[in-house]
C-alpha cells in the first residue's frame, strides 16, 4: 500500500480515522470511537475498532484477516485464484500455478499480495513465491503464492482470533 492510499484510509468521507497501538495490537478506528475508548482504563480495555494485526515478540508485524476488507481496494499487488483453487486456498493451502487465474504485472518474488477470487472478492493475504515472469514458465504443480491468512481463518480459529 502506498502512502497516498494510507491517507485515503485515514481521511474518509465518514470522518477521520486513526491507527492505535494497544497491547501489541494495531487497531483502526474512527476518531469518535477512539475518544470513547479513552474513557476506559487501558487495563480494562480489551478491543476497539478493527484489529489490523499484532507485533510478535520478535518485533515483526503480522496482519490479521480482519484487515483484509480495508486493505484490498488499495493493494498494489494482487493474485486472482480460479474457482477450482478457492476452496484449497481457504483450507490453508498455498496457491499453485494450476489455480492461478491472473497476477498483477511486475510482481516481484517474495512480494506481499492480496489473494482474490476471479469475481474480485478478497480471500486472504499471501507472499508471492515467484515473480510474474517466473509464473509464466512454471509447471502447473509449483507454488506461486505462499499462504499467510485467509477468510477461512474466522472458522478455524474463531476462539483465539483476538
Amino acid at each position: 500500500i502506498s502512502p497516498e492510499n494510507i491517507k485515503l484510509l485515514l481521511d474518509r468521507a465518514e470522518g477521520s480515522y486513526c491507527f492505535r497501538l494497544h497491547k501489541d495490537r494495531v487497531f483502526y478506528a474512527s476518531e469518535k470511537i477512539m475518544l470513547t475508548a479513552n474513557n476506559f482504563a487501558r487495563k480494562e480495555l480489551i478491543t476497539f475498532g478493527t484489529c489490523f494485526g499484532k507485533f510478535t515478540k520478535t518485533g515483526k508485524f503480522r496482519l490479521y484477516v480482519t484487515a483484509l476488507d480495508y486493505l484490498a481496494p488499495y493493494a498494489q499487488f494482487k493474485v486472482w485464484v480460479k474457482p477450482n483453487g478457492e476452496q484449497s486456498y481457504l483450507y490453508g493451502n498455498h496457491v499453485l500455478k494450476s489455480h492461478l487465474g491472473r497476477i498483477t504485472d511486475n510482481t516481484t518474488k517474495y512480494q506481499g499480495v492480496i489473494v482474490m477470487s476471479m469475481s474480485d472478492i478478497p480471500l486472504g493475504f499471501g507472499v508471492s513465491a515467484k515473480s510474474t515472469q517466473e509464473c509464466r514458465r512454471a509447471d502447473p504443480s509449483s507454488i506461486v503464492t505462499f499462504h499467510q491468512t485467509d477468510v477461512g481463518e474466522y472458522l478455524r480459529t474463531e476462539d483465539t482470533l483476538l
